[in-house]
């Protein structure tokens, strides 16, 4: 009932709020505007735009990613990793695609077979919604909303409704267990993580991306991660953390553990459907990193630092680029995290939620709130 709620909250924030605009004006759109005996092509012309923008970034990355996963894994290791097909393995991730592409895909006997399909199809669907409010750019944003921040947290759980559902409809116990221990994994964390969203809200003093970057301008000494002196890094290094169990990452992939579960949730998933699992947990990576670069790391603004010479020339650099940059840096902390930390156990992960990182986060919130008052931000 929750989730189809904040199902009902996202239709309702993408159809019917009215200061909805499209952050990308391009040069095709003016063009159609212009010369088109009907001027409203040029939104059906950004639409279009906005939608092989955003699955671009999302599928399109996801190759990249992968094959990333594979060298930093294996060189924590001591390791090469994928060595055989191209250059260095470049290639490797092409053909396990293209394996997956044409691999049957069937269901086990008993399975609810509309739910089954159409698990995969919500866990895919919802990270794009994410990735279409993010502002990669001064211009490069598909949606910009006013109340970005929540949004969000009513999209994050879409993800939590489809591992649900594919564990259910699986007809597998080990799916189910598997299902059920992740829900309750997210739904914990997901408190940290609104807390410390609205941590960000509260100190940028706007819930819009745009804003919170904004509030950032200037050097990287003006960015939350040094701004707000020693709580800006504690609440940075708490939303690495609570973000790694909202994706159901190691070390905190309780849901996909596979010396307990086999392999989880989607354990009876095969070929396309079992790709498009794969492939949102590393859309969902991207769409947690751009967030931590938003809130913490100034987002798609320069590292400029003071000196005029230097700054000069770092701003010639296109903010789209910037803005990556600090995408794949906290994508390979995250891959470190999983390359180096064990998996704790159930009790314990929910312990250091509850006993822990909820606590924390609000004595985090308590100190903000006191710090502006007493204006101790650099």
């Amino acid at each position: 009932m929750r989730t189809f709620v904040r199902l009902c909250v996202v239709v309702g924030v993408f159809l019917h709020y009215p200061n909805m605009t499209f952050g990308i004006p391009n040069f095709v759109g003016d063009l159609v505007r212009e010369y088109s005996p009907l001027p409203e092509l040029a939104l059906a012309v950004n639409v279009i735009l906005a939608v092989i923008g955003v699955l671009a970034v999302g599928i399109g990355s996801a190759p990249i990613l992968i094959y990333m996963e594979r060298k930093v894994c294996a060189h924590v290791q001591c390791r090469l990793g994928p060595m055989r097909l191209g250059w260095h393995g470049i290639l490797q991730t092409v053909a396990d695609v293209t394996k997956l592409l044409f691999k049957e895909v069937y269901s086990p006997k008993g399975v609810d077979t509309v739910i089954y399909y159409l698990a995969p199809m919500i866990s895919l669907t919802a990270p794009f919604f994410t990735l279409a409010l993010i502002p990669f750019g001064a211009q490069w944003q598909v949606i910009n909303l006013d109340f970005a921040v929540p949004a969000i947290i009513a999209i994050n759980g879409l993800g939590l409704f489809a591992i649900l559902l594919g564990g259910w409809a699986s007809n597998n116990k080990y799916s189910l267990l598997s299902a059920l221990r992740g829900s309750a994994q997210m739904i914990s964390y997901e408190v940290s993580l609104a807390l410390i969203m609205l941590f960000v809200v509260m100190i940028s003093g706007s819930a819009s991306l745009n804003d919170i970057i904004v509030a950032q301008s200037g050097t990287v000494l003006d960015w939350w991660i040094f701004k707000l002196p020693v709580l800006g890094f504690v609440a940075f290094v708490v939303f690495m953390c609570v973000s790694t169990a909202e994706l159901n990452r190691a070390p905190f992939d309780i849901a996909e553990s596979e010396q307990e579960l086999t392999a989880g949730f989607h354990t009876e998933y095969t070929g396309t459907a079992f790709a498009m699992f794969y492939l949102t947990e590393y859309i969902n990576i991207i769409g947690a990193s751009a967030l931590g670069s938003i809130f913490f790391l100034g987002g798609f603004q320069a590292p400029l630092i003071g000196i005029p010479i230097v700054d000069e020339k770092l701003l010639l650099i296109p903010d789209l680029i910037w803005m990556f940059a600090k995408i794949y840096f906290l994508i390979w902390l995250y891959m470190m995290f999983r390359w180096t930390w064990l998996r704790p156990r159930v009790d314990q992960l929910m312990n250091f939620e509850w006993k822990f990182l909820l606590p924390s986060n609000l004595i985090l919130l308590g100190l903000g709130a006191f710090f502006i008052a007493m204006g101790w931000v650099l």
